[in-house]
């Protein structure tokens, strides 16, 4: 059964509107479940937004569109030429950009009466409680795995809704966690994948319009919270496919031994979610494994000398089609059935992508003899910075 969206609690509505928000929300106003005391809840109403970039940018979009008084964003980074794919906030002047700037410039046109407040630093163990004590309602946008432990353990114990929104390719996922007797992240997800294990969408690619599509859900579920109006996904876990155009729902309870919002809590306090999630641990082995390598200046010297190199090329059939340094294809995933095609007398000098793959390859093949082999540090696109600008970098 849906569970019936509840107003929020301890929220002083807004004294009035000006005749300027009249004329701009009046299609709001002039549905009966909205009218002006909606309107006037959405304009009294604290949104923190955790990330401006694919699911927030619609989220941002259409909270400020829609009236929400004050909106906070969080994030760090800076708008970059791949961003602009599918962060629709963001224009081709903002790269470079601190993306809370850029943003905070967009929705302040879209919406000039609404206050919005940017906070530019990473949300940490440290900062998260003191961040969304003064918020109504917390919207995560974050693309990793601590970060939404983070949120969703820092919503718990302020009694703050999470309006949770993921994605990845063609497919996508919308709930909302920390309701009173709802479930939380930790109620989904006991524990983390192992690293590594679920690529992020700079590894895996994400469709661009799918974030408008998740985060325009995650913007109805946050205005819906706020008027107290309709049908919850609390309790539900709404899966989109994009390439079926499906929808499907998934029920989900409450776990009573949950650490973090079951009967007998062992979490009280917010802890360290890179270790949780074995983050550190995923770092300190890349860290260790100690492979001979070559710079791109120095490949690039020894093919003008003539040398007999084997280019080999580790990144998958689509990445080849981008761009390519004319090496042999063997995507890593085949590489343990495909080494017969390898000549361990023959040097060889591997690549991906930025260095990671190719440097598993290097270690691969080094355990099964061979060892005149090398990884090209940085992969193709330090390649392309630091000797051939012609090369994309993607």
């Amino acid at each position: 059964m849906s569970t019936k969206t509840q107003p929020l609690t301890g929220q002083a509505p807004a004294a009035s509107l000006t005749n300027e928000e009249i004329l701009r929300y009046s299609r709001h106003l002039i549905m009966p479940e909205v009218g002006m005391e909606g309107q006037l809840k959405l304009k009294a109403a604290k949104v923190l937004l955790i990330g401006t970039g694919g699911l927030g940018a619609p989220l941002g979009l259409y909270l400020a569109a829609a009236g929400v008084g004050h909106i906070g964003l969080v994030d760090f980074d800076v708008v970059d030429f791949t961003n602009l794919q599918r962060q629709i906030t963001f224009g081709t002047s903002d790269v470079g950009k601190p993306k809370t700037a850029a943003a905070k410039t967009r929705l302040s046109n879209l919406n000039p009466d609404i206050e919005i407040v940017t906070y530019e630093t990473k949300l940490t163990s440290e900062n998260a409680l003191e961040l969304f004590k003064d918020y109504d309602i917390v919207v995560d946008g974050t693309d990793n795995f601590p970060t939404r432990y983070l949120v969703n353990d820092a919503c718990v114990l302020l009694g703050k809704p999470n309006v949770y929104g993921s994605i990845f390719r063609f497919e996508g996922q919308v709930t909302v966690f920390g309701m009173p007797d709802g479930p939380c992240y930790r109620c989904l997800y006991p524990e983390p994948p192992p690293p590594g294990l679920v690529p992020s969408c700079a590894e895996g690619g994400v469709l661009g319009v799918l974030p408008g599509i998740i985060g325009s859900l995650q913007a109805m579920e946050t205005i819906k919270l706020i008027l107290g109006k309709g049908d919850s996904l609390e309790g539900r876990l709404l899966l989109f496919d994009a390439l079926a155009m499906k929808f499907r729902e998934l029920k989900l309870r409450k776990n009573a031994d949950c650490p973090m919002c079951g009967s007998k809590r062992t979490i009280h306090q917010l802890i360290d979610y890179n270790e949780f999630c074995g983050i550190r641990g995923e770092e300190e082995a890349e860290s260790n494994l100690q492979v001979p390598e070559i710079t791109p200046r120095e490949l690039k010297q020894r093919l003008e000398n003539g040398d007999d190199l084997y280019i080999l090329d580790v990144r998958e059939p689509h990445e080849y089609q981008i761009c390519n340094l004319n090496g042999h294809l063997i995507p890593l995933g085949e590489l343990p059935r495909r080494v017969h095609e390898l000549d361990s007398s023959h040097e060889i000098v591997a690549h991906c992508r930025s260095g990671k793959r190719s440097a598993e390859a290097v270690d691969f093949l080094r355990k099964a003899g061979f060892r005149k082999i090398h990884n090209l540090r940085g992969g193709i696109l330090a390649w392309s910075t630091e000797v051939d600008s012609s090369v994309p970098r993607y």
